[in-house]
């Protein structure tokens, strides 16, 4: 999913807290397969309600969320609105993952493979708009704004960077830096330990800031040259890029055309690797849909609609539920939000 040129970026650790009152523009579908693909029961299943309904979205959303904004981050979250029709074939290439992922599960399941088991049925995960309608009742619940994006969402989050409006995109690939946000983190709130793609180890991950000027600046060329860098390599709407072409030849490619993009993709080989323009995939990027319709404003904490969608609806413990809301209300003492005594 994006753009593969983390490993030539060069990001900052950056602590939780040093966002305290700063607004981050959240990617919020990517958090949600993040949810859905990791909170899983050992033998991968998603987590459910009684009814059967899988919860992993929304146990994922309601912690993390809360864990934001006990260390004083203030999320806006930024929903996808329709793909562009050049994302087809990278979304034709997911759902053969998941096709190959729910073959290889049932296998797994068969064998009675626990560890295969949790992995491929971690590929499987599907976003519903059923799940995405019930994120959006949560998230108005906590008082947390929502922008829906016309087309793209990272696009839309960029967009509010650049604006002013937010301070950072949270997500946990490149494609922010390509619609030309100025910064981008990466590991919002994850601390610890996460399990290792393909592998039973684990890694210590902390969040990241990664600057755009700073990009630009290491590899010594400007936006148009870095999307058109990113083009090289691929992106998702022109998955896997050039044959043949990797981060290290896409920088020489474009640091020896400079500008002379259409001379740089026609020696490259772009005619035969696509049967589309490069300028379509180019402008595309430079010109995705956004919109200036929003209101980024925060409110108190609906607690009877919180506690109706988590513990009546999904069976969510309201003891665990109010312990954790009691956290944030203390963060929110002297501010404008009312005390948790209040509610209860």
């Amino acid at each position: 999913m994006g753009v593969s040129i983390t490993e030539i970026l060069k990001p900052k650790e950056i602590t939780i807290d040093e966002m305290d009152g700063k607004i981050i523009a959240i990617d919020t579908h990517l958090f949600l397969y993040q949810f859905l693909s990791s909170i899983r029961q050992r033998d991968g299943t998603p987590l459910m309600d009684s009814k059967g309904r899988v919860t992993s979205h929304l146990t994922g959303l309601f912690q993390r969320t809360i864990k934001l904004l006990e260390k004083g981050v203030k999320p806006v979250f930024v929903f996808d609105g329709e793909s562009p029709v050049q994302k087809k074939k990278e979304q034709e290439r997911r759902e053969g993952i998941k096709a190959e992922a729910k073959i290889k599960y049932k296998e797994a399941v068969q064998k009675e493979d626990i560890d295969e088991m949790k992995k491929f049925a971690s590929r499987t995960s599907r976003l519903t708009p059923e799940m995405i309608a019930e994120s959006k009742e949560l998230i108005k619940s906590l008082g947390l704004p929502i922008v829906q994006a016309p087309a793209e969402g990272e696009a839309q989050a960029s967009y509010m960077v650049k604006k002013g409006d937010a301070w950072a995109v949270a997500s946990s690939d490149a494609d922010s830096l390509m619609f030309g946000a100025s910064k981008v983190i990466k590991n919002l709130a994850i601390t610890g330990r996460r399990k290792k793609t393909n592998a039973l180890s684990y890694v210590t991950i902390k969040p990241e800031l990664i600057e755009l000027g700073n990009v630009l600046n290491s590899l010594r060329m400007d936006i148009d040259q870095f999307i058109t860098f990113c083009m090289l390599i691929g992106t998702d709407f022109n998955p896997g890029g050039i044959k043949g072409i990797g981060p290290q030849k896409a920088l020489k490619n474009v640091h020896n055309y400079k500008s002379d993009f259409d001379r740089m993709f026609r020696d490259c080989g772009w005619d035969d690797n696509f049967d589309f323009p490069w300028t379509e995939v180019f402008f595309l990027i430079k010109k995705m849909p956004v919109t200036d319709e929003y209101d980024i404003s925060y409110n108190p904490i609906d607690i009877d609609s919180l506690i109706n969608i988590l513990v009546v609806e999904h069976d969510f413990s309201r003891t665990r539920i109010e312990s954790q809301l009691k956290r944030v209300m203390k963060k929110e003492e002297g501010r404008a939000q009312k005390g948790l005594g209040d509610f209860f």
